[in-house]
């Protein structure tokens, strides 16, 4: 990718590109292509705690580790507020369905005030997780769990010398959660918001604890909670009835829309004596011409074939050629140059370009591609450049898609530009999304990729 492009990509004119989306929706295709170039990873990485925080401790009642891994009260607990507290040096990640530590009682000293829990950045060093209000602490030497305010509430077995307990948040339930020895001992609702530290405190003299973030395996079967999480989200799912005519119609209403005829003939072969039937809208009214074409059409791009292609729309429909400048055009032109420079004729492709994409170079809603596409011709191996995406076979699939939605926005009975599928897809991803933000923006971020994948591998 030049460097031009991409400041372009993070820039860009938004305005005009709103502007110019509002009157033309076939240039969703080129924000598709810009995607492909800057979302080849998903930008979801988080930073996790790795060690606690040696700065931000009790200092004079704790000392930390040269690990940073461990903490030990040295004081001598004169008065109940000389609490020994220290926080993990990130606050726990939210991109995820849950998050989970675990320490490790080396001592439970002279009382055995040990504890764990999450609170706030900020939080008073000098105070037990759970006295005060943003945080949350299962205590020790009582069991309890403490939310809040200086009393605390039953919840669990006490814990002291030798044991492993742990705390976790689950970002699904919103809830946090508590373990000892390997074992779940309970769970509360999660009602602080923001960013949480995972935090420790010791609170009388050689009380020590040792902290794993996740380096070592945990006693506690986590990822076995995480699953059984996911069950249970999936059963509340499978328990909801759709009638198998709603599946299969809408099945069908996609296959039409693409012009996947062959698959289409088969579907409705196979399921004509099985399935009640059902009409989605006027696009099952199929027009076989039609169908037959949008599908030759698919077949010529997703070969390469762009040449035959372009011949074929002109003489059935030539109102989507008509205006060389159209962003089916141009897609259409892009993809050709991409086909001379697969085969490596990188100087028909040159000619190409100067005859046909010529016209698009200082047309805004265009010109990052254009730069891009030629940026092609600069590598001796493009296919494994930062511009390789181009000759992947999903950007003919994508152009393909561009030619079929032109055609049918074209209509005059006028025609979706998504399939009902599609349309019902992207409702679920808005739910998805506004469910997350309900719970503070925390929590699996929801990408139907992944979804529909993971799906796909269990069956």
């Amino acid at each position: 990718m030049t460097e031009s492009s991409s400041n372009g990509r993070r820039n860009g004119n938004d305005e005009t590109s709103a502007a110019v989306n509002r009157r033309d929706p076939i240039l969703q295709f080129l924000d598709k292509i810009r995607l492909s170039g800057d979302a080849m990873e998903d930008n979801e990485g988080e930073e996790s705690p790795t060690e606690l925080n040696a700065i931000n401790s009790a200092g004079g009642f704790v000392i930390v580790s040269p690990d940073k891994l461990s903490v030990k009260y040295t004081n001598a607990n004169l008065h109940g507020y000389d609490v020994g507290v220290a926080q993990a040096n990130k606050p726990a990640p939210v991109k995820c369905l849950t998050y989970y530590f675990e320490i490790f009682v080396k001592d439970a000293g002279v009382k055995g005030k040990v504890a764990i829990g999450f609170t706030k950045e900020g939080f008073i060093m000098r105070r037990q997780p759970g006295w005060e209000v943003n945080s949350c602490g299962y205590h020790g030497d009582d069991g309890n769990i403490y939310r809040g305010k200086g009393t605390g509430e039953a919840f669990g077995p006490t814990y002291t010398t030798g044991d492993t307990v742990g705390g976790g948040i689950n970002y699904a339930s919103q809830e946090f959660f508590f373990t000892k020895n390997g074992a779940l001992v309970g769970k509360i609702p999660k009602d602080i918001k923001g960013h949480l530290f995972p935090t420790v405190a010791v609170h009388s003299q050689n009380e020590e604890v040792s902290v794993n973030f996740g380096k070592q395996k945990f006693v506690f079967d986590v990822k076995g909670y995480e699953t059984s999480a996911r069950n249970k989200q999936q059963m509340a799912i499978e328990k909801i009835f759709i009638p198998p005519n709603i599946g299969y119609g809408l099945v069908k209403s996609y296959l039409l829309h693409y012009g996947y005829e062959e698959t289409l003939n088969a579907f409705n072969l196979a399921t004509k004596t099985t399935v009640p039937p059902i009409l989605i809208a006027e696009e099952n009214a199929i027009d076989e011409d039609d169908l037959h074409q949008r599908k030759t059409l698919r077949k010529l791009v997703r070969n390469g074939d762009i040449d035959a292609a372009l011949a074929n729309l002109q003489d059935w429909y030539p109102q989507i050629v008509q205006d060389d400048k159209s962003v089916v055009c141009f897609l259409l032109h892009c993809q050709r140059f991409i086909e001379f420079v697969r085969v490596g004729k990188l100087a028909e492709g040159v000619k190409y370009g100067r005859l046909e994409l010529a016209k698009f170079v200082g047309l805004p809603e265009f010109q990052d591609i254009i730069e891009d596409c030629f940026a092609l011709l600069v590598y001796p191996k493009p296919v494994e450049s930062p511009v390789g995406y181009f000759l992947e076979d999903s950007q003919r699939e994508l152009v393909a898609d561009a030619v079929n939605a032109a055609i049918l926005s074209n209509k005059k009975d006028g025609c979706h530009l998504h399939s009902h599928l599609e349309m019902l897809l992207r409702q679920l991803t808005v739910c998805c999304l506004e469910r997350r933000s309900m719970n503070g923006d925390q929590g699996e971020t929801f990408r139907l990729h992944h979804v529909l994948n993971n799906n796909s591998t269990r069956r």
